[in-house]
């Protein structure tokens, strides 16, 4: 048994002095244009679903859904978001073809099938290795879920809403 144990420990330790010298010596590529491995990709959605499922909160958004909120949340998505998401169906931004991971255009690939919950967790704390920033310090709590709720309504806006989205989306072209 003894034997058992230390050569697991031995395989272990192997491992991780491999491990070690594989990214050291730059083998793992950090290039942003590299495609990433499957163990990569594996390990930052295995870790994301799980954040979010854990920590997403649950319900309704405490910020009502009104023209004048949703107004604000496009406002604010077209300063903080748009040149990585895009404004509507137009070609990405150039920053948004070059970010690794791509960042998905909204004005094609929305969000409104996703809770609320996970939009403004997404919103406020980023994905970490992606260029999806945290913005918990930059918008306040109510400018989140405004946010939030832009997104989640994005493909069946109110009238005057609407009217914001295009005028966005139009400055964006």
């Amino acid at each position: 048994m003894k034997g058992f144990v230390a050569g697991v420990v031995v395989t272990l330790f192997l491992f991780l002095v491999g491990a070690y010298i594989y990214i050291s010596y730059g083998c793992m590529p950090a290039n942003a244009d590299a495609k990433p491995g499957s163990l990569e990709r594996w390990m930052a959605r295995t870790s994301l679903k799980a954040s979010l499922q854990r920590d997403a909160p649950k319900g309704p958004a405490p910020v009502a859904l009104t023209d004048e909120n949703l107004i604000s949340g496009i406002k604010l998505y077209a300063v903080n978001c748009a040149v990585c998401h895009g404004a509507s169906d137009a070609q990405a931004s150039n920053i948004a073809v070059g970010l690794f991971q791509h960042a998905p255009q909204f004005g094609k690939d929305g969000v409104e099938d996703d809770p609320e919950g996970k939009i403004y967790w997404l919103i406020k704390h980023g994905i970490r290795l992606t260029g999806m920033p945290s913005f918990s310090g930059t918008l306040k709590e109510d400018q989140l879920w405004q946010v939030t709720l832009f997104l989640k309504h994005m493909n069946a806006l109110p009238t005057k809403a609407d009217r914001a989205w295009i005028a966005v989306a139009s400055a964006k072209k």
